[in-house]
């Protein structure tokens, strides 16, 4: 893939002085799961005009390094259902040590079985898994129909490929509180590390997730019950704070956008599958870079970044009601993983 047309810009900082040096996007809002918090059982996915093509993203990629974004994250819907996804993998992929240093992936898993060795040869170090359950009854009920063990396999898969695995757990009340600690203790005796991530308010689902929401404060205390959990200097450039847990040789990460907000070091934005740049999920502030790139080119897209920066705010605007029910000001749909 070219990198024509893609020159030297000022970095990317916002209003606040915060550098923008990690861009998530999304490569697809479609996914072969249902997962109950995050996608409604019957989805309308958008027409495929309507998504950035993956030329589109490799473009986008190059621009955003040549202003400074050093680690890329692909997500979804599920990034590994996109056809010819590993096409794109492999374009973005080389320009590790060209000006980015890290390339990622979010994925439910399904998928890493037949991907995994792919992934690593086109330069892909680490995945995040979402893995809320290893329960298989209770898994298929969270997303409304998943085989567990195809996770598991893909797991093994990616261990087996060289790539580092990160687990990522929602924490739902009612749904899978009472094995959060048996994750914790699986992911040490299989060498992974754990985060747990409160349930944002965001999207449109058919169930009340606020029945589920289970404030990370809490699941904390209750783990330093039994565990020692000492803050730990590892950072991997995104929102979740890591604790070292004594005696397990684990690390835990906790994601808490409602309980204690971690906007200050805000260092990345998000793009949706369309070619929505949102500078905070919390706020409705965004810039269309599809119409942009494909009418305008690097240019086009670099001005509505700058843009995009000089709003950007402080913080987001997720807080928790009375009843400790998590509620959004602005509603926002935008997938990504």
């Amino acid at each position: 893939m070219s990198k024509g047309g893609v020159g030297a810009h000022s970095a990317l900082i916002d209003s606040f002085g915060r550098r923008i040096s990690y861009v998530r996007i999304s490569v697809t809002d479609r996914c072969d799961l249902r997962c109950r918090y995050c996608m409604a059982e019957h989805m309308q996915f958008l027409p495929k005009r309507h998504i950035l093509t993956l030329e589109e993203v490799a473009q986008l990629a190059d621009i955003f390094i040549a202003r400074g974004v050093r680690r890329i994250r692909l997500t979804g819907g599920e990034p590994l259902v996109r056809r010819g996804v590993l096409d794109l993998v492999g374009w973005i992929g080389k320009r590790i040590g060209d000006g980015l240093d890290e390339l990622t992936l979010t994925t439910n898993g399904t998928q890493l079985q037949r991907f995994a060795d792919a992934l690593h040869a086109a330069g892909v170090r680490r995945v995040n898994v979402s893995l809320d359950s290893r329960r298989p009854e209770r898994f298929a009920h969270i997303t409304r129909g998943g085989d567990v063990g195809q996770v598991l396999r893909g797991i093994a898969a990616a261990r087996a490929a060289g790539l580092a695995v990160k687990i990522n757990m929602v924490a739902l009340a009612g749904l899978n509180e009472d094995e959060i600690e048996a994750m914790l203790l699986w992911c040490a005796g299989e060498g992974l590390d754990l985060t747990l991530i409160e349930t944002m308010p965001l999207g449109t689902v058919e169930e009340d997730r606020t029945s589920h929401y289970l404030p990370l404060d809490r699941v904390k205390r209750r783990l330093e019950e039994r565990f020692t959990l000492t803050a730990s200097l590892a950072r991997t450039g995104g929102p979740a704070r890591y604790y070292d847990v004594g005696g397990l040789g684990a690390r835990l990460g906790l994601i808490t956008p409602l309980t204690r907000n971690f906007c200050d070091g805000c260092n990345r934005i998000r793009v949706a599958a369309t070619g929505t740049v949102y500078g905070c999920l919390g706020h409705d502030q965004k810039v269309e870079l599809r119409h942009a790139l494909r009418e305008g080119g690097a240019e086009a897209v670099t001005n509505l970044l700058d843009r995009l920066l000089a709003g950007k705010p402080r913080r987001h605007d997720f807080r928790i009601a009375a009843g400790a029910a998590p509620v959004v000001a602005r509603h926002m749909s935008v997938t990504g993983g």
